[in-house]
């Protein structure tokens, strides 16, 4: 059994990297292949399953992949065209609701509902819509519930995941899917070592997004003195960046005043000590921090209270 499985994981991932055979998506630093790229790509893409958030591993015998909202499983022995599976993450959680009762089935024919005797559940309007439009019992499975309201939001279970309704959105994406393989793999408590981003060795570093925490030295102050403010700017993975560009304005009630501070070090660090005068007790000083790096920005804010 482990000699099949070492041979399947070399199979589906032996392609060099960046090959129509494998992608990796830097959002997450994570790699899909082979059988599961291709699966993913005929089934809706990022649009349905979002990013992968683990490589392909094997689990109890079976090579799976999770991703932001389905797990993949690779099931060889079951015929050409049905190897990739979802796994059934919504009936792991128990989402499921009794059948419905006789005279609860929506009747034949009624072009807004259908019924699924295989679960004793039907699927009505937009949610219909959507199950039928991004590959149906394919990638959804069979409804497991009728639409029920959680935290006040109007939800449907289905075997592999659970649909939302979100009337904020614009047209086309009022329905939403849960993040299911993102909180399944939370819930689970599966192995956190996993979601690490594991790039290709010759994958050059791809900086997507800036993130960005401030905080000073001192939350509590008197009304004047000196506070040294600390900003930490990394990348999507929580990486560091070396040389991002902070600048900090500190909003005193005598006007904004606007530092630049040193480029970020190594661990994505820095800090500059400045002097304020007079401040009002109790009233806290907000400081608004942007930091830049290569043609990316980002903000965030720390404060600290003048208390004597």
């Amino acid at each position: 059994m482990v000699v099949a499985i070492v041979m399947l994981i070399v199979a589906i991932g032996a392609t060099p990297a960046q090959t129509e055979s494998e992608r990796y998506f830097d959002e997450t630093g994570h790699t899909v292949r082979g059988p599961f790229l291709a699966f993913f790509d005929s089934h809706g893409g990022l649009f349905v399953f979002g990013y992968p958030i683990t490589d392909e591993y094997v689990d109890n015998g079976r090579l799976v992949q999770y991703f932001q909202r389905a797990r993949f499983e690779w099931h060889p022995e079951n015929p050409e065209g049905f190897r990739v599976q979802l796994g059934l993450l919504s009936d792991e959680f128990g989402w499921g609701q009794p059948p419905l009762k006789a005279d609860q089935i929506p009747a034949p024919g009624n072009p807004y509902c259908v019924y699924f005797a295989q679960t004793g559940h039907s699927v009505c309007n937009s949610f219909l819509d959507y199950f039928r439009d991004h590959g149906g019992i394919d990638v959804f499975g069979y409804p497991t519930s009728e639409f029920y309201i959680e935290r006040d939001r109007i939800v449907q279970a289905f075997q592999r995941g659970r649909m939302e309704w979100h009337p904020e959105k614009p047209t086309n994406q009022k329905v939403q899917l849960t993040e299911i393989g993102t909180l399944a793999y939370q819930t689970f408590k599966l192995d956190p070592s996993r979601l690490d981003p594991k790039p290709p060795a010759n994958q050059p570093r791809i900086i997507t997004r800036l993130n960005a925490r401030a905080s000073v030295s001192s939350p509590v102050t008197g009304r004047a003195g000196s506070q040294t403010i600390y900003v930490v700017v990394v990348d999507q993975h929580g990486a560091a960046l070396d040389g991002a560009l902070a600048t900090a304005t500190i909003k005193f009630s005598s006007g904004d005043q606007t530092y630049t501070l040193p480029l970020t070090d190594a661990r994505g660090i820095s800090k500059l000590n400045v002097p304020f005068g007079q401040t009002k007790v109790g009233d806290y000083v907000v400081i608004d921090v942007s930091a830049a790096y290569q043609n990316l920005t980002t903000q965030t804010r720390t404060s600290f209270l003048p208390w004597w």
